[in-house]
């Protein structure tokens, strides 16, 4: 049986349905707010591309790994795939989006201001940029695939200080998802209980990579066993755009640069 990774969640694994189905809210959101060229960076497998790129003239999607996305490029002749470590975004010349999206990348990056005047020198004047990011807020452990994680204020801080306008909006869910939340809440806590020396907070994310893989897998398929119609039943209408950021699972930045 194949090793799927919980940091890359599949749209084809049931137990993933929750996260899948989270993690899809933000596209559906920006689907009428793009045109002209639109970049997308840290694509992933491509969850949105279906829905974006026939919105728009250009779609460039970048990511380190391009093989899952390059299974999409046939169906749109407007997709661009470039594989790229970032940043820097050398590949990208100044002033080529209209809009720029950029769904969990941002917890990925080392030099995360780095990053952001990147995606500020790509924009066109007058382009937006989207970002979501989890809210450390509402994180059950730690996450060793994650440089960092923050609070509203902190990105909003570090964003404030390269674009030219930023709102803070967030994800969160109705009491279907919350419900799923606390459940998994309750069976992290049942696994972390063991971990008295604190390790995960005190080893290196490297050693800890595989035991959280391994633990998180578990832990969505025991979810699904326990409860599968609300596992099965989310849809992304059961995840909101929320004005509440510092309560919201996620975090969702939009960032301008003027015209």
């Amino acid at each position: 049986m194949a090793f799927f990774k919980t940091e890359v969640t599949s749209e084809n694994i049931q137990s993933d349905n929750p996260i899948h189905q989270r993690l899809l809210k933000p596209y559906i959101y920006v689907k009428d707010k793009i045109a002209g060229t639109v970049v997308e960076t840290g694509c992933g497998d491509g969850r949105g591309i279906e829905m974006l790129a026939p919105g728009c003239d250009r779609y460039i999607a970048l990511d380190k790994n391009t093989a899952e996305i390059r299974k999409r490029a046939a169906a749109h002749p407007n997709l661009e795939i470039i594989e790229a470590n970032m940043p820097p975004i050398s590949q990208i010349g100044d002033n080529t989006a209209d809009v720029l999206i950029s769904f969990q990348v941002i917890e990925h990056i080392l030099d995360d201001s780095l990053y952001l005047e990147e995606v500020y020198r790509i924009l066109k004047p007058g382009g937006t940029a989207y970002f979501t990011t989890p809210n450390i807020k509402m994180t059950l452990s730690r996450n060793p695939w994650h440089i960092r994680e923050y609070t509203a204020r902190e990105l909003g801080t570090l964003a404030g200080a390269i674009f030219d306008e930023v709102e803070m909006l967030g994800i969160a869910g109705n009491e279907l998802v919350m419900e799923y939340y606390e459940q998994n809440k309750r069976s992290v806590e049942k696994i972390t209980r063991f971990d008295v020396l604190n390790l995960q907070h005190r080893l290196p994310s490297s050693l800890l990579r595989i035991p959280y893989e391994l633990l998180n897998r578990f832990n969505r398929n025991r979810l699904q066993h326990q409860n599968d119609s609300l596992v099965h039943g989310l849809s992304h209408e059961d995840y909101l755009i929320s004005n509440r950021p510092d309560d919201s699972l996620d975090l969702f930045l939009i960032a301008r640069k003027k015209g």
